[in-house]
């Protein structure tokens, strides 16, 4: 390449003007060589001028150079019918010439009386009526490559260019002029000054290659948010839009008091079983409880109370002990609620103020995995409370809820959860698959579950539940859940995706 160089450098500097074509054929290389050596040359300031010249040129197709080679279509049938008046029956012609050949080919022999349909004994024969042809078209063709081109008569052309076996092509090509700073010998350009060049004075002799202020830069690496983040986010600014306030839940560890005895689930409730729940075994057990709400969540667990006769078992306080990794994060909504009841507490006369929290967070259930379930997923949870709310407020704000999804279509059938009553499950319906889908869990929360907390008795409230990674799936059309989270996740996906806009259609 070098060599190259150098012979492009002294083929500039002896002629007045260049052309890279020539200069080509000259040094005999290849014309995309000398355009990369003229490339290098133009990032040297003032080195060399350059002028791109477009050239449009005719020059046969893949099946033009076929016929340069081997004749043409109206040809070969010529050869391939044999002499005397018999001729050849004509699908036996056919059968003897390749591809389209002999039906391009016959007609146009035809056309030109080289040969002759006979119909003998019903079947038609193909027969010479010359003994010999000259093959223009092929003639013609080798010209265009011999760069005889405006010898050719412009009705040849045409019918050539016709035919498609001729087409026209833009050839490029540089003139070159030399610069201000040319020479026969390319001093690379320093980009940054430097130390030394300061210290040594040599800076002044030095040539700078000029910035370009216009250039975009290398695009930096940098990460990108992973689809179920791009949809939490979606999820985040509803709840936020609609007066919510987030609630802290950075806690994966809860214990069995919080995640199930306050929200008034039985101690032997199926859900508390090893094959449901993580335990934890180190530190297994807690004990930082309020001690005059635990008292009463026993009390309402085992006799009963606050109107209610509780579930008439044995309450164990090693039961309630036990850390686990929360099952679901209505186990933060019962902190909240329990700190957000305090005051009233204290105070039992004093107005009860309304609160709205939300939660997206990750929650831990020991599922079997298959490609609609993990053991680790995220909950979407939205709690009301104020005073009188009912049934027909919690449908009332899941619709509004739903409706900022861009779900229209809602359906409530009655549930059973241990901590709400009355339990709704709600259900949308899906174009996609026309039918009805559940698509959340919904209730209002007993009393036995708000008042030992503290809180007034005339007030209400209403929570929905739904999962994250459905409406991802949904959204980014994946159907099994282990390529959304997991080892097995397609990186060039989460890179790919584009920021998530929940459809409103």
């Amino acid at each position: 390449m070098a060599d190259i160089n150098q012979s492009v450098l002294e083929a500039i500097n002896v002629a007045e003007v260049t052309n890279s074509l020539d200069l080509a054929v000259k040094l005999g290389v290849d014309h995309q060589r000398i355009v990369g050596v003229i490339k290098s040359l133009e990032n040297v300031t003032d080195f060399i001028v350059t002028t791109q010249i477009n050239e449009k040129k005719w020059q046969p197709t893949e099946e033009g150079q076929q016929i340069i080679s081997k004749g043409s279509h109206e040809a070969l049938v010529w050869a391939a019918t044999p002499e005397g008046e018999d001729g050849i029956e004509m699908p036996l012609l056919m059968s003897k010439l390749e591809g389209n050949t002999g039906k391009l080919g016959l007609n146009k022999a035809l056309a030109l009386k080289w040969v002759a349909l006979v119909k003998k004994d019903g079947k038609q024969f193909v027969t010479r009526k010359v003994n010999e042809i000259d093959d223009k078209v092929m003639i013609y063709l080798r010209s265009f490559n011999q760069g005889k081109f405006n010898e050719i008569p412009e009705a040849v052309k045409l019918d050539l260019k016709k035919r498609k076996l001729i087409s026209e092509v833009v050839i490029k090509s540089y003139q070159i002029v030399k610069g201000t700073q040319f020479t026969l010998k390319v001093e690379k350009a320093e980009t940054d000054i430097t130390a030394e060049m300061i210290l040594k004075d040599t800076w002044k002799e030095k040539r700078f290659k000029d910035y370009n202020f216009n250039a975009m830069g290398i695009s930096p690496d940098r990460g990108h948010l992973h689809p179920l983040l791009k949809v939490r986010e979606q999820f985040r600014q509803i709840f936020l839009e609609m007066g919510f306030t987030e609630m802290p839940t950075n806690n994966f560890v809860e214990s069995s008091f919080w995640n199930f005895d306050a929200l008034f689930q039985p101690q032997q409730h199926p859900a508390r079983d090893a094959h449901d729940t993580f335990f934890i075994s180190d530190p297994q057990f807690s004990d930082d409880f309020p001690k005059d709400y635990l008292e009463k969540v026993k009390t309402v667990h085992s006799t009963g109370g606050f109107g209610s006769q509780g579930y008439k078992y044995d309450w164990k306080i090693d039961e309630t002990r036990k850390n686990l990794l929360r099952t679901h994060t209505t186990a933060v909504s019962a902190r909240m609620l329990y700190k957000a009841a305090e005051r009233y507490r204290q105070n039992p006369e004093e107005p009860f103020t309304p609160l709205k929290y939300f939660s997206i967070d990750r929650v831990f259930r020991n599922e079997t995995l298959d490609a609609t379930h993990l053991a680790e997923f995220h909950q979407i949870e939205g709690v009301v409370a104020d005073v009188g709310l009912n049934l027909g407020d919690l449908m009332g704000i899941l619709d509004q809820f739903f409706q900022k999804l861009g779900i229209k279509s809602l359906k409530f059938k009655p549930a059973y959860n241990p901590y709400t009553e009355p339990s709704m499950e709600i259900f949308s319906y899906h174009e996609g698959l026309k039918k009805w889908v559940e698509i959340g869990n919904s209730g209002v929360f007993r009393p036995e579950m708000l008042l030992p907390m503290g809180l007034p008795e005339n007030v209400t409230v209403i929570a929905w539940g739904l999962s994250l990674e459905r409406p991802t799936m949904i959204k980014y059309k994946i159907d099994n859940i282990r390529d959304l989270v997991g080892h097995k996740v397609d990186l060039q996906m989460v890179y790919n995706n584009p920021i998530c806009i929940i459809d409103e259609n």
